[in-house]
């Protein structure tokens, strides 16, 4: 990426006046990905200087700054209280504590990036997005939105419900993205379940939580109907890292032993 001006934002509206100046400008937020990119940025905006980078839990929402590092995440007693800690535990799977220490979840939420471990946990966590002029919206109609962003993301709002979670990345080694990631959560009564890096972003089972949610027990049977609709529903791709039918039976086994280990009490 080539950035042929750099500016360091004094507040909020002064980003935003400077985001819809040009199309060939844009937020940097860890610019761990970006920096990838072959585009060439007009204006770099930093957000850096904000106060955009806590943890806070207020009113039965923990909302989580935008410019939060992964690595504040994976270390925070807030989030590893809620849904047996799996956005902590997504986290700390993704590449190394340096990358951590740079990459934040308003990047890594903004960019939609198929790859992206956090989306998933998100999804299922019910989170909702605070943007500078829209306010705020759900992450599941963020995600299914076209186009470039002409919003500031502030914070991710996750509700501090009481529940359970479970989230499981297969990938080939440590440091390797996800040949695909599950997570399933369960409060209230209601089951979520999301399936990332299929090789697309992140997005809900519903039919494999309806079956779940439409029943009055969650016994074997619906168990394994719902990992089965999880599998043949939701579609999946072909990559260097998997194939599609490799990924169909991974959202299989691994929806089925998820809910059985929520049912149980083994997460």
């Amino acid at each position: 990426m080539k950035i042929q001006n750099f500016h360091k934002a004094s507040s909020l509206a002064d980003a935003y006046e400077r985001l819809e100046r040009s199309s060939d400008a844009a937020i940097i937020g860890g610019g761990a990905w970006m920096k990838f990119s072959s585009r060439t940025l007009e204006e770099a905006i930093d957000l850096s200087g904000l106060g955009l980078d806590a943890i806070d839990e207020r009113d039965g929402v923990v909302a989580i700054g935008s410019m939060t590092p992964l690595r504040d995440i994976e270390t925070s007693d807030v989030l590893k209280r809620i849904f047996n800690g799996i956005l902590p535990h997504a986290a700390a799977q993704i590449v190394g504590v340096g990358l951590r220490n740079i990459a934040t979840i308003g990047g890594s939420v903004v960019g939609k990036y198929g790859f992206s471990d956090l989306l998933g946990p998100l999804l299922c966590m019910d989170a909702r997005l605070e943007f500078f002029k829209e306010g705020e919206v759900s992450l599941a109609e963020f995600l299914e939105r076209k186009g470039r962003t002409d919003d500031i993301l502030v914070s991710v709002n996750i509700p501090s419900k009481a529940g359970c979670g479970y989230f499981k990345k297969v990938r080939k080694t440590a440091l390797d993205f996800a040949v695909l990631n599950i997570t399933i959560t369960k409060t209230d009564g209601q089951t979520r379940i999301a399936l990332g890096s299929r090789p697309a972003r992140a997005v809900l089972a519903m039919d494999a939580m309806a079956v779940l949610n439409g029943s009055v027990d969650n016994d074997e049977t619906t168990i394994e109907k719902a990992a089965e609709k999880a599998a043949e529903a939701v579609r999946f791709g072909d990559n260097h890292r998997a194939s599609e039918a490799y990924r169909k039976h991974l959202a299989y086994v691994y929806v089925r032993r998820g809910l059985f280990m929520l049912e149980e009490g083994r997460t």
